[in-house]
């Protein structure tokens, strides 16, 4: 047995806090580094990034020849560049004042189109796009995760703000001459221990995520209750606070469909106004070059309509398949035995059905997201004192593992890229503000096993 030092502050305003990380230790079965003594192996490994084919990025089948040229349509704009006035060669107007991405599908990339966070950063290059005085944040890197980042706390370090805040500014840009605005003072937020960060949710399957019902979700959670309770697991939905639906996509399960989802998304991340958010978040008034929604739905002379980027976005989204898992092995079905075993499943459920939908092919399919699509307290160790929904500042959706095995960075901030490391984290203990997390009696499970069967499992979290 070794002591492992664990810091679990990420966030720690000064007034409401200690300014340095409360430490606490944590005992953990010893875990070498190396890989093998004498041809026997020592330690469980990530086995990294599984190579290609991606299994991912290809529309559902079955759809129709009218669905396919939705999707299609709503792929080339999710990959469109926009620039601020749309005069820049294939761009599309609207960028900024303030954004962190030029595209959606710059962000959400690995292993396909609908993805993650891919190995090259293309905030690197956005910053200074087109002439653009952008310093680069320090926390964002060329192989580092694409990142935004939120300010837990005002100004004042009393009063919640929690909001994303912005990386870039149009200042500078050739297309955005008398606009003057500045960058976020990150560093002075990191000292005051007020900045915390998001990496992208991959979007793979968005479509059968919405077409689970509300009472799948429920009964899922009722499940097996007696072993979820000696565990400590509860989990809980997010829901809507105007019809007490449940909200599922973000890493807090805050938005309740893939409409809101790209319309925020359209309107945060790149500045875009839109239909739903019809509002430029800065509104200084040397920086608005366009009117607003700079995205709505377009008629042409005759009144026919022709969908908003939003809108193609969704149907991108809703239309796009579920990834596919590598081939099995006898190793690979080892470790999906001892992720139930250990009751890694209780959380992160292998499979939800959809109900009827109105997309026939959405109808009664089994969606392999390995997630229960409720939130979870994660302790003191991944907090991020942010409250959406009814999330509190340690609750997160559990993630769903579909597409795992070819993620580069892990855990909502892309805080790592070793999944051995992110199996760790999941475990923390209480401290001033947060409880145990829900996860410590899974996480102890896991460092009781031979490491014959921790390499099982995480070749199993792999292939998928």
């Amino acid at each position: 047995m070794f002591l492992r030092a664990k810091a679990i502050s990420y966030a720690n305003p000064k007034n409401l806090r200690p300014r340095k990380a409360v430490i606490i230790l944590v005992l953990f079965p010893l875990l070498i580094t190396s890989v093998t003594r004498g041809g026997t192996q020592t330690v469980a490994t990530d086995p990294g990034v599984r190579g290609s084919p991606a299994g991912a990025g290809a529309p559902i089948a079955g759809l129709t020849a009218n669905q396919t040229s939705y999707f299609n349509a709503g792929l080339d704009d999710f990959m469109e560049i926009q620039s601020v006035l749309g005069t820049i060669a294939d761009t599309s107007l609207g960028l900024g004042p303030r954004f962190n991405g030029e595209s959606c599908g710059q962000c959400h990339a690995q292993p396909a189109v609908g993805g993650t966070s891919p190995s090259v950063n293309p905030q690197v290059a956005a910053a200074s796009d087109q002439g653009a005085t952008n310093q680069l944040p320090f926390f964002i890197t060329l192989n580092g995760p694409v990142r935004e980042a939120r300010f837990p706390f005002a100004a004042d370090l009393r009063h919640a703000d929690g909001g994303v805040h912005d990386l870039f500014t149009i200042t500078g840009r050739s297309d955005a001459k008398g606009c003057t605005l500045a960058q976020p003072d990150f560093r002075r937020a990191a000292a005051e221990g007020n900045l915390v960060f998001r990496i992208p949710t991959p979007v793979f399957g968005g479509g059968l995520i919405e077409a689970i019902s509300d009472s799948a979700i429920l009964a899922n959670m009722r499940s097996q209750l007696y072993r979820k309770r000696l565990l400590g697991i509860r989990g809980r939905p997010n829901t809507n606070g105007n019809d007490g639906s449940i909200t599922r996509f973000g890493w807090k399960a805050q938005n309740k469909s893939l409409q809101l989802f790209a319309a925020e998304a359209y309107n945060v991340e790149m500045g875009i106004t839109n239909e739903i958010f019809p509002n430029e978040r800065d509104e200084t008034a040397s920086c608005q070059f366009n009117g607003i929604p700079e995205d709505a739905t377009h008629f042409d002379a005759d009144g026919t309509e022709f969908p908003s980027d939003v809108v193609k976005f969704v149907l991108f989204m809703r239309l796009l398949d579920q990834p596919k898992p590598a081939p099995s092995t006898p190793s690979i079905e080892s470790g999906r035995q001892v992720f139930q075993n250990i009751g890694c499943a209780l959380c992160h459920t292998p499979s939800l059905r959809t109900e009827k939908s109105s997309v026939a092919a959405l109808s009664k399919v089994d969606v392999n997201l390995f997630s229960d699509l409720l939130l979870h307290r994660m302790g003191p160790g991944l907090h991020d004192h942010i409250s959406q929904g009814v999330a509190r500042g340690d609750e997160f959706r559990t993630a769903p593992l579909w597409g795992l095995g070819q993620r580069i960075f892990f855990l909502h901030d892309g805080r790592t890229t070793d999944l051995v490391k992110a199996i760790q984290a999941h475990a923390s203990n209480r401290n001033a503000w947060y409880p145990d997390s829900e996860s410590n009696a899974v996480i102890a499970n896991y460092n009781r096993l031979s490491v014959r069967e921790q390499q099982d499992l995480l070749n199993f979290l792999r292939s998928l």
